[in-house]
């Protein structure tokens, strides 16, 4: 699989796609031919990520303090060749209302027989740092399948 635009996809856009943009992104840091982003379904717009995912982050060396929540739709989308969204709820919901992404919409847990990634939002510490476990995970599995 060649290097392309990956789009994250959460609920709010403050927490599980953040973190996924920015394990991604370091991932892939120096392949080129590629860009990363995350929007939300139901985003949390232009609210900053949460200071536990931006703290879970800064423990694992990343920092994604300058991030800002943006809801995804139609034109945003079309920026990006693949889609990686943490529930099945969020897949359904991308392709009743943007039908135009069709065939693009994955799973992040699609190589670990299609696991979603719980939400932790206002759940605590320890809800952070197994979803950031699990994108982790599931990040290095598309990510491997990119380089």
């Amino acid at each position: 699989m060649a290097l392309i635009n990956t789009l994250m996809v959460c609920t709010g856009n403050v927490c599980r796609s953040p973190m996924a943009e920015g394990l991604l992104t370091s991932r892939l840091a120096g392949k080129g031919g590629m860009g990363v982003g995350s929007c939300g379904i139901a985003a949390l717009v232009g609210k900053p990520a949460t200071d536990e995912a931006i703290e879970v982050m800064r423990q694992h060396g990343l920092n994604i303090g300058a991030h800002r929540a943006r809801q995804l739709d139609a034109q945003v989308l079309r920026d990006f060749e693949l889609v990686l969204v943490m529930e099945r709820g969020q897949r359904t919901w991308i392709l009743d209302e943007i039908p135009l992404a069709r065939g693009r919409v994955h799973l992040l847990g699609r190589w670990r027989g299609d696991l979603e990634i719980p939400d932790p939002y206002r759940k605590g510490m320890a809800a952070f740092e197994h979803a950031y476990e699990l994108i982790d995970q599931c990040v290095g599995d598309w990510a491997d399948r990119m380089a």
